[in-house]
Parts: C-alpha cells; structure tokens; sequence
C-alpha cells in the first residue's frame, strides 16, 4: 500500500473529499483551508519536497540503481561465460540476481520518480505493472533463497552430492517464477488509476489498492499476512534452521586429508556467503513487512507526509 492509498473511492461526496484532505493532506500545506479553493497551487512543506531530502534520497536511489545493475550484471555474466561457473548453485545465485535485476531497473526508479512527483504521473500501466514486479521479484527471491539452503543442507549435513541436475534446476527456476507469479497478481488486479479531486480545482492522480470487502472483511489486510507468512516468516523458518544446521556440522567437522580440508573450505565459504544473503534478505525486508502490515490495519497510525517518506526509505 502506497502512501496515497488511503484515498476512497472516486464517488465520494464534496463533504467526505474535504474530511479526507483534512485528515491526509492537511499537515502538507501552508496554506489556510480557507483559501486553498482560491490557490491552485497551495505551498507544500512535505519533507520529501525539501531539497536538501530530495538530493540525499537521488543520490542514494542512483548509487543502489548503479550498484545493483553492475553488480548482478557481473554475476550473470561470469557464470553464463565460464562453464566452470555453471553449477546448479551458481544457477540459483543467477536467477536471484535476475530478481534483483528486475527490482532495481523498474521498481526503484519508478518509486523515486513517485517521491519526488508527489502524485502517481506514470500512467495506468505503470501503475499495475511496478508493485507487481517488485512483489514478483521477492517471491523469486525467497524461494530461490529457500531452495539453496534446503540443497546445502541435504549435501553438506547428510554427505550427498546434488541430485538436482541442471535440467531439474532450470524446471524450479520456472516453476518458482509461475509460483511468485501468481502470489503477486492480486497487487495487479486490485489496484485502481484514478484522478481524485480533493477541494474544488485541486486534483491528484492517485495509484491505489482497490480491494473488495469492507470492515472487518478487509481482503487487502488478509492478503498482507498471508504474504508476511507465506513470503517471509515460513521461508525464514525454514532458511534459518538449514543454516544452523549446516553451521553446526561444519564446526564439528574434522577433515581426514588435505584434499578434503579443501574441498571442505570452499564449502564453508559457499555457505557463509549465503548466510549474508539470507541475513541482509531478512534485515532488510522486516521493517517494509512490519510497516506495510501496521498500515493496511490501521491507515491513520502514520500522518502523510511520515508515511511517504517512510514508505520511500523502506
């Protein structure tokens, strides 16, 4: 949920849009309420308009674009390129980078370009397309994540070699992608591009969830902790404990060869390196899962211009 999600539906009475931007838009302008009829373009004091806020919030979103692009660029790359590198592994790391390919080329511009905007000005069809793809690209990203540690968990704890051949490998990739697919498309059916006037002569564009059911029915807060369960805590359980185990095997492991204390090295760094994906995976999701959870139960706990600002950081 976006933070102009809060926004009802485009049939409200003149009463009800101006109980709304009391409550959302207020705290935005300097203006008086009294005159904002008057002033077609009333004075914003949004933080997110600042230009000290605006300049750290470009630079920071250019420098993870620029980053993510290169850097998961490499990783297809050097394993597409040596065939050394084509192991089923690598292939899971790929497609995790594939993933985070698809976050950092349409989801983070598209959310800068939002921010500084301060209304949705891409269209309806970015509207529906860019929370899909970012809901789509951590699904793939988890279930890849889960699929790795099960696989070095059998092999490393249980002593067996991968049974997953790279036919067998390219068929989870798939089936992971139509799986998060499918988990994603209800951010892009219940979602509505709308132009909502808020006071006489003051419209927004606004790109918002529309989700059926009223009170306490509320499907979009149904489908959030599904998606905390499903997308994060389940995966999490499960990574954790495969790791904690293959950690705890691998501390009391004593190699009988040098041959092995080598073979037994690059196993340990394999699984540290994917430790740290699935720790910084975990420390980065959980404050946006925790934020977009609190705000489809209660939309008034942050006031709009904490919410946009918050929602841009996360």
């Amino acid at each position: 949920m976006g933070p102009l999600e809060a926004v009802g539906e485009e049939n409200q009475t003149d009463e009800m849009k101006m109980e709304l931007f009391t409550k959302l838009y207020l705290p935005r302008y300097t203006t008086p309420l009294s005159e904002l009829a008057l002033d077609p373009k009333p004075e914003l004091k949004d933080s997110t308009t600042l230009v000290e806020v605006q300049i750290i919030l470009i630079f920071a979103y250019c420098s993870i674009i620029l980053l993510g692009v290169i850097g998961n660029s490499l990783v297809i790359h050097v394993i597409i390129k040596f065939k050394s590198m084509r192991t089923v592994t690598n292939f899971f790391i790929a497609n995790l980078a594939v993933a985070d390919l698809l976050v950092n080329t349409l989801c983070l511009p598209f959310t800068l370009v939002y921010t500084l905007l301060g209304e949705w000005k891409l269209g309806p069809v970015l509207c529906h397309l860019v929370p899909y793809a970012q809901a789509l690209a951590v699904h793939v990203s988890t279930v890849t994540l889960t699929v790795i540690a099960l696989d070095r968990h059998r092999c490393i704890v249980y002593h067996l070699e991968s049974k997953i051949s790279k036919r067998i490998s390219f068929l989870i990739i798939g089936v992971a992608w139509a799986v998060s697919a499918l988990l994603a498309s209800p951010l892009a059916i219940f979602r509505e591009y709308s132009l909502i006037e808020i006071i006489p002569d003051f419209k927004i564009v606004v790109c918002s969830e529309k989700w059926p059911g009223e009170g306490q029915l509320n499907y979009g807060t149904i489908y959030s902790v599904s998606m905390l369960l499903i997308q994060y805590v389940l995966p999490l359980a499960v990574i954790s404990y495969a790791y904690t185990r293959i950690w705890t095997k691998l501390r009391n492991h004593v190699s009988p060869g040098a041959g092995n204390d080598h073979y037994h090295h690059r196993r340990q760094k394999t699984t540290k390196m994917l430790v740290c994906v699935v720790v910084v995976f975990a420390v980065s999701w959980l404050p946006f899962h925790t934020f977009q959870l609190v705000s489809d139960i209660d939309s008034q706990v942050l006031d709009l211009k904490e919410y946009k600002l918050i929602y841009t950081v996360f």
